[in-house]
């Protein structure tokens, strides 16, 4: 594990004993909803998804995709992970929220409203309740501290704005929006030479506003929070591509972002995706990370596992296997 260089006031971490860790799940009933959250420590941890379901084929995913992997592992042709009707791979679009005790802090902001992405025809000018489900859990707009991102891609940065009278200004007024000034420049570049997709798109109309706004943040890729979260770079799948580190009191758990986007990747570490940037580099830090998280019995928080999302790598008969929590 990389250890953070430590920016910002508050003690370092001490060195974490993954092995050992204890995590408590509760359901907190908030206006008459059950809400499912996960407690790391003292810290409370709530999924907000903006949708989840079959997404996308795997041999258009996967460009490296081989239907024989998958005849050969029969347990990992379920509902959850390959939608029977499709053929398609079962996706979650999810945020999530983490409140320390002292900040409530935004880990990626999903798709976003009214975002123009007519290569993604699903999710174009989309209107989804993202907003009513914060509210359903507590947290309005103006109480979000911090904004996190493991990425710029258009599916985890869209809810950093909103339209307000015809123009895109930052959905969280008092926030900090904090992102890896390596992951920012990949972007700004792309953004100068005019290169058109997606995610360039949503640089455009879901990151420069917050920059305008002078609420962005750009920091190193092992930038560390004084709540007890920090960076770790994770490159590949983009270029300044991180994974956040959660720890309070003996917990830990790691969001993952993109580094693994389906639990396919366990069985095949060397497929990367058709969005990865550098899909060689996107390998070997997956395939480091799937082995060093499987050994130490890290906790993920995964960036499109469907519900319940958050669980373990484990190793069976010498191949990884993902756990999800309760089961």
């Amino acid at each position: 594990m990389v250890r953070p260089r430590w920016r910002h006031k508050g003690p370092r971490p001490k060195t974490i004993r993954a092995i050992n860790t204890q995590f408590h799940s509760s359901r907190l009933l908030i206006k008459g909803h059950s809400m499912p959250a996960t407690r790391i420590g003292k810290f409370e941890v709530h999924r907000i998804s903006e949708f989840e379901g079959p997404f996308i084929a795997p041999d258009v995913f996967f460009p490296d995709y081989d239907p024989e992997v998958l005849n050969a592992n029969p347990d990992m042709q379920g509902p959850s992970l390959l939608d029977p009707a499709t053929g398609k791979l079962v996706f979650s679009f999810h945020s999530f929220v983490v409140k320390t005790g002292r900040h409530t802090i935004l880990i990626d902001s999903c798709i976003g409203n009214h975002k123009e992405r007519p290569t993604r025809p699903q999710f174009h000018r989309m209107q989804s309740p993202f907003m009513a489900d914060l509210q359903a859990i507590g947290v309005w707009p103006e109480n979000i501290d911090y904004v996190m991102c493991t990425h710029l891609h258009w599916d985890h940065v869209g809810w950093n704005t909103r339209l307000i009278n015809g123009q895109w200004a930052p959905t969280f007024p008092n926030a900090r929006y904090i992102m890896a000034r390596r992951e920012f420049e990949h972007w700004r570049g792309m953004h100068g030479r005019g290169e058109e997709s997606p995610h360039v798109r949503a640089f455009d109309d879901s990151v420069l506003p917050v920059v305008a706004s002078g609420q962005s943040v750009l920091v190193d890729d092992d930038y560390a929070f004084e709540d007890g979260l920090w960076f770790e770079s994770a490159p590949g799948h983009t270029p300044g591509n991180v994974v956040i580190h959660a720890r309070s009191n003996h917990d830990h758990a790691v969001f993952l972002g993109d580094v693994i986007h389906h639990q396919f990747q366990l069985m095949q570490p060397a497929w990367s995706t058709l969005a990865c940037t550098d899909p060689v580099l996107s390998k070997v830090t997956r395939t480091r990370l799937i082995e060093e998280y499987a050994e130490a019995g890290t906790r993920l928080l995964p960036g499109h596992f469907p519900a319940p999302t958050a669980g373990r790598i484990v190793r069976r008969a010498g191949a990884f296997r993902y756990v999800f929590e309760g089961q």
